[in-house]
């Protein structure tokens, strides 16, 4: 059961003892799954002031399982013992309560919910009360005249008239918690039920509409492309006032301005009705309530090229929508473009093309041209390849390695087969991921790559194409992840291998062995030459 379906429950059945509606509280803690001692003992009070004793017995039972150091519990189910002349076990409630006062005068269970005090000497009236029953009158006496030497208050003079009972052998009554007296949930929790809205309700600091009188949300209105400006008088749209009557300083901070002059105003108005202005140079305070707005006239050319300060609305452009398009399940071709100029990325969009010649090659000779210091012999007829792929590795080479060579030597070091590898580099001075040369043009060698001794390279794992036709390749600009199984997701930097055009918007693109459709704006083609392809 929830804690907060208890403390309602608990809460209504304390109005309820509280209306001496003791049906009514029945009736609630009866809604209650996992009761607790607290909540048991209720129910034992409720019985009680219906006069049930066996049922108030039975609850009281409950509540002293439940709790077995509640010494409250002991002293109320001693006094129902007596009432059904059950006396040995009312004897024993009261040592059991006795003993849970722990040395004890007084415990105050106000902290528990209960608005009682449970005395030590009510313990021992009791524990008389039975004695009296029992018919051992002398032993009565002396529980009570201990009673009597004992310090605290509350006892008034109950013990002074029991032992004049006592004496007369008159059966002492027992002594239970007062009718209505029951556990109650404490009132800050009771206070959590209740809903709040920490959010409030909607209000206008301020408007940017002058005089608004706002009433409510206005409903949605179509609006013109543009910026939204309200639309005031050119007094209220500037902060130039003129002096209605001459005025003279009085205090300190003051300034004399005089009539139908014309100032600025430089801040709001304070408490004493004065704003800070600037007049002749010099800043200082005057009544608000002699300045009115001046007319501040604007030529016409000046209005047309003020620059809008409102808001910019959306633009009319609408998204794209997205094609349905049907994919052909079997394998795509894979055409290379011949042409060697490379896919551009969006570093390189305002960077002059690079010419169609070939890139600057760096042999070993130029290697020791350029450091005359370095070792001569088997060093400067090898290269080290690094090759990013997953993972960043290197390798050794002859300089005049072929591609293919290479390409059977990273594959057996990635662990994939060679014709699912595919190799790019970076050109001199770009940033773009092309093929290499010899993927196109076989007899390549990484000479044609290498510079000063090494060479980087960028390995990417893809499925061979058939069938399919390259158009044109692109280099992404911005990460695409995927939102449905028809795209193509990438990453900034890939190339990415036109098949088709889907629409104005929407392209068919091969990437990193999965082919898909994307949006044309998430990548970039600088060369619209890029169109010879040739099919394998």
């Amino acid at each position: 059961m929830l804690y907060t379906d208890l403390l309602r429950l608990w809460d209504e059945e304390v109005q309820a003892m509280d209306a001496k509606d003791w049906l009514g509280a029945l009736a609630k803690l009866e809604e209650i799954s996992e009761h607790t001692s607290r909540t048991l003992f209720n129910t034992a009070a409720a019985h009680l002031c219906l006069g049930q004793l066996d049922l108030a017995l039975k609850g009281l039972d409950m509540t002293i399982a439940k709790d077995e150091r509640l010494a409250v519990g002991f002293f109320q189910r001693s006094a129902v013992m007596m009432q059904v002349d059950r006396l040995e076990e009312a004897l024993s409630d009261c040592i059991w309560a006795q003993k849970h006062m722990r040395g004890n005068t007084v415990i105050d269970y106000k902290q528990l919910g209960l608005r009682f005090k449970l005395y030590s000497w009510q313990v021992l009236y009791n524990a008389a009360a039975v004695y009296c029953r029992m018919g051992q009158w002398e032993q009565a006496r002396k529980v009570l005249l201990s009673v009597s030497q004992e310090r605290g208050g509350g006892r008034g003079g109950n013990i002074e008239v029991a032992l004049d009972s006592i004496t007369n052998q008159e059966v002492l009554a027992p002594l239970l918690v007062p009718e209505g007296v029951v556990f109650r949930p404490r009132k800050q929790d009771v206070e959590q039920l209740k809903q709040r809205d920490f959010l409030g309700k909607a209000k206008v600091i301020s408007s940017m509409i002058p005089n608004d009188d706002f009433g409510g949300f206005e409903p949605l209105r179509m609006q013109k492309p543009g910026f939204y400006e309200p639309k005031v008088d050119g007094a209220q749209d500037s902060r130039y006032m003129r002096m209605q009557v001459p005025f003279m300083a009085r205090g300190p901070g003051q300034l004399t301005v005089p009539g139908g002059a014309m100032l600025f105003l430089f801040g709001e108005e304070d408490r004493d009705g004065m704003a800070t202005v600037i007049y002749d140079g010099q800043r200082g305070l005057v009544p608000m309530s002699l300045l009115e707005p001046a007319e501040v006239k604007t030529t016409k050319s000046k209005k047309e090229k003020r620059v809008p300060n409102g808001i910019p609305l959306p633009p009319e452009l609408k998204p794209p929508t997205r094609p349905k398009a049907q994919f052909n399940t079997s394998a795509p071709p894979r055409v290379r473009s011949i042409s060697d100029t490379p896919p551009p990325s969006y570093t390189t969009a305002t960077h002059a093309p690079l010419p169609a010649s070939e890139p600057p090659k760096y042999t070993a000779n130029a290697a020791s041209d350029q450091n005359p210091s370095s070792s001569q012999g088997a060093e400067e007829e090898s290269v080290v390849v690094k090759v990013h792929y997953t993972y960043t590795v290197a390798l050794s080479v002859p300089l005049d390695t072929p591609y293919h060579e290479l390409k059977e030597q990273i594959a057996q070091k990635l662990g994939q087969p060679a014709s699912h590898l595919r190799l790019r580099q970076k050109q001199h001075g770009s940033r773009v991921l092309v093929p290499l040369c010899g993927e196109v043009e076989p007899g390549g060698t990484m000479q044609e790559v290498a510079e000063a001794g090494r060479a980087t390279l960028w390995c990417q794992t893809e499925d061979p194409l058939a069938n399919r036709t390259i158009l044109y390749q692109m280099v992404a600009l911005y990460d695409y992840a995927a939102q449905g199984p028809e795209d193509l997701e990438f990453s900034e930097g890939e190339t990415i291998d036109i098949l088709g055009e889907v629409n104005e918007e929407w392209l068919e693109g091969h990437c990193a062995g999965n082919i898909g459709i994307f949006p044309s704006c998430f990548a970039y083609r600088e060369n619209a030459d890029i169109s010879e392809t040739s099919q394998l």
